[in-house]
C-alpha cells in the first residue's frame, strides 16, 4: 500500500495530511486489510472523500508515504462491518472510494445510514454486494475439479473465471467442503492450493487443468437422467447457467442433444398412457403387519440389526443392553463414535462419565437396562474425524417404533430419559431439560424421569461448573434409583 499527497501541508507529528489530494495506492485485487489500514489512518486524520485518489492498479507518481502509523479502530455499525468484505472483492475502480464515503458518513453521525435504502451511496453499494453474492454462488456451484494424472499424489484442479475480485473470499467453502483432497483452483488473476494448508499463488492458464475425467461420464448420465424435458425454459438456463461456464462443466456436453429431443420426449410423455397405483387391501395390510410383530426381544434385536441406517454411514446399529425386566432403563440421544465401532451403547466418553455417575448413585448398570432413541451413528466428516450431529425430529421418528417395542419387551418400572433427543421420543414433544428435569408423566406403563445427557456435562468449559453439574446429574441418579425402588 502507497500513500503520497499532491502539494502535500504538514500535519502535527510529521505526517503529510493537509488540503492537498491525497493517494492512496492498494494492492490489485481484493486489498481488504490495506483498504482497512488506510480508512482507519485517514479518518484519523480527518480526511475528507473529496480529497481522497484511491489507486489499485498503476503505481503512485507522488512516491509513496510507508512510514505512516496505523489509526485507531473504528466503532461500526455491523451492517457497515458485513458490507465493506463484500464490496472490496468487486472490480468497479470506485469501490474503495465508495466505501470511504460511507465510512466518512457513518463516523461523522450517520449511524443508521446503512437503513437509507434510497440514499444513493447505500444503494449503489447494495448493488455492488448483490453482484459479489451472485458472483460467488456461480463459482460454488459452477467450479467442476478434475483429477490431474502422471502424479503419484492424488490431485485435482479446476479452472474459473470469475467476474470479480472472489477468489479468496470463495477458496474457504472449497476447503470445507474437500477438505479431505488436495487440489488447486486456478483463475485468470491468481490460484488457491489446499493440500492441508491454505495458500494463494499467482494467475494460472486453462490448460494446466485438464480437459476430463473418468468420473465425468457417470455425471453427465446423472445429468441426463434427471434432465425433464417438460419444464425446459432456455431464458431461465442461460440466466442460471451463462454459457462462459459451460466449458468447464462436463454435464454442459449433453445440453444441445437434450435441447433437441426435449419437444418429442415431452410430447411422448403427454401421450403415454398413466399406469394406476396398486390398490391395498387396508385390512390384509393391518393383518399382514401383525403377523410381522417380532414377538421377543431378541427377534426385535434381529429387525434393527439388519435394517439400513436412515443417515448412511454408521458403521452398525447399537441396540440396547441389559437385562429384561430391568427395574429401571436409560434412554439416551444416539450412539457416538466408539459405540458405533465397538457396537454397544454408552461406552464413549459419554458413557464411561454415566458408569462413574451410576456407581456414585448406588445403581449397578449390569442390572440396569441402557439404549438409545436413535440406533444409528449419525456425524459429519471432518478430514478423518466423525463428529456427532444431532439427530432431527423426522429421524427421531423414524426410530419411535423400535424404541417403543424395545421398552414393552424390556417392561421396565421407570425409565430415565438422558437429554431431549430422548424426551422426544418418549413424549413426542420438544421439553427443555431444565424446566421439566425430575420425575415426569410419559403417557406409558412405566414411571418416567428427565435429567440431561451426559454429554452436556463433557462439554461444559469451566471447570467449577462441570464439577457442580455432575453432582447435580449423580443426585438425579439418586432420586431416579429411590422413585425405581
Amino acid at each position: 500500500m502507497r500513500e503520497s499527497l499532491e502539494n502535500p501541508l504538514p500535519a502535527e507529528g510529521g505526517g503529510y495530511f493537509g488540503g492537498g489530494i491525497h493517494i492512496v495506492g492498494l494492492a490489485p485485487g481484493a486489498d481488504l486489510a490495506g483498504f482497512r489500514a488506510a480508512a482507519r489512518r485517514l479518518i484519523a486524520a480527518d480526511v475528507a472523500p473529496e480529497n481522497m485518489v484511491w489507486q489499485t492498479e498503476a503505481p503512485s507518481l507522488f512516491g509513496a508515504d510507508s512510514g505512516a502509523a496505523d489509526g485507531p479502530p473504528l466503532r461500526l455499525p455491523r451492517a457497515v462491518t458485513e458490507l465493506i468484505p463484500m464490496v472490496v472483492p468487486h472490480r468497479d475502480p470506485e469501490r474503495y472510494g465508495l466505501l470511504y464515503a460511507l465510512l466518512w458518513r457513518v463516523v461523522h453521525g450517520e449511524r443508521a445510514l446503512m437503513e437509507v435504502a434510497s440514499d444513493p451511496l447505500v444503494h449503489r453499494l447494495h448493488r455492488m454486494r448483490k453482484a459479489i453474492a451472485r458472483d460467488l454462488h456461480k463459482m460454488h456451484a459452477f467450479l467442476r475439479f478434475r483429477r490431474v494424472p502422471g502424479e503419484g499424489r492424488e490431485r485435482f484442479a479446476a479452472w474459473f473465471e470469475p467476474d470479480h475480485h472472489i477468489l479468496e473470499a470463495a477458496a474457504p467453502f472449497f476447503v470445507d467442503r474437500f477438505r479431505a483432497l488436495t487440489w488447486s483452483i486456478l483463475t485468470p488473476e491468481g490460484s488457491a492450493h489446499w493440500d492441508g494448508t491454505l495458500r494463494y499463488g499467482p494467475p494460472g492458464r486453462r490448460e494446466d487443468v485438464p480437459d476430463g475425467d473418468g468420473f465425468e461420464a457417470g455425471w453427465r448420465d446423472y445429468y441426463e437422467s434427471t434432465f425433464n424435458p417438460a419444464r425446459l425454459n432456455l431464458d431461465a438456463m442461460r440466466a442460471e447457467m451463462p454459457r462462459k461456464y459451460w466449458r468447464n462443466m462436463p454435464e454442459t456436453a449433453a445440453i444441445p442433444a437434450l435441447v433437441r429431443a426435449a419437444s418429442a420426449r415431452a410430447q411422448a410423455m403427454i401421450e403415454k398412457e398413466p399406469t394406476m397405483p396398486a390398490k391395498r387391501d387396508p385390512v390384509r395390510a393391518v393383518a399382514k403387519m401383525s403377523q410381522d410383530e417380532p414377538e421377543t426381544l431378541d427377534a426385535l434385536n434381529a429387525i434393527i440389526a439388519h435394517s439400513e441406517p436412515l443417515v448412511p454411514g454408521a458403521t452398525q446399529a447399537v441396540l440396547g443392553e441389559g437385562p429384561v425386566g430391568a427395574r429401571i432403563a436409560f434412554v439416551g440421544e444416539q450412539p457416538g463414535d466408539q459405540e458405533d465401532r465397538q457396537g454397544r451403547p454408552f461406552v464413549g466418553p459419554a458413557g464411561q462419565l454415566l458408569s462413574r455417575a451410576l456407581e456414585e448413585a448406588g445403581i449397578d448398570r449390569r442390572e440396569a437396562y441402557l439404549t438409545n432413541a436413535v440406533k444409528h451413528f449419525k456425524f459429519t466428516l471432518r478430514g478423518k474425524r466423525r463428529i456427532h450431529e444431532k439427530p432431527t425430529a423426522g429421524e427421531v421418528s423414524h426410530y419411535r417404533w423400535w424404541l417403543d417395542r424395545e421398552l414393552g419387551f424390556v417392561a421396565p418400572k421407570l425409565v430415565v430419559a438422558l437429554g431431549a433427543t430422548a424426551v422426544l421420543a418418549l413424549t413426542g414433544k420438544q421439553i427443555p431439560i431444565t424446566r421439566a428435569r425430575g420425575p415426569a408423566d410419559f403417557g406409558r406403563p412405566f414411571e418416567g424421569f428427565i435429567t440431561v445427557h451426559p454429554s452436556y456435562l463433557l462439554r461444559l468449559p469451566d471447570e467449577a461448573a462441570k464439577a457442580a453439574a455432575y453432582q447435580a446429574f449423580v443426585e438425579d441418579l439418586r432420586r431416579a434409583q429411590a422413585l425405581a425402588a
